[in-house]
């Protein structure tokens, strides 16, 4: 990361890749009709969450320091 960016998506979520890989994997699940590709949601943003948002979040925060302390306190992490 070269710097913070705050417009665009990154307005409501500091994480819109992220997110819409979730929502995609939603819409599949409703677009297939298949409960259990929708069930897939839970486990792949958990493993977002905890294998990539949580380690990418305190790189960015020993990179940039306060600066991203308070992009964090003015944008939710998902939604």
């Amino acid at each position: 990361a070269l710097t913070i960016v705050r417009g665009g998506p990154y307005r409501l979520t500091r994480n819109p890749m992220y997110l819409a890989l979730c929502l995609l994997q939603v819409a599949l699940g409703f677009f297939l009709n298949d409960w259990i590709t929708l069930l897939f949601v839970v486990p792949l943003a958990l493993i977002m969450h905890y294998g990539v948002i949580v380690r990418e979040e305190r790189y960015l925060t020993a990179k940039f320091g306060e600066p991203y302390l308070e992009l964090k306190r003015a944008v939710r992490r998902w939604l």
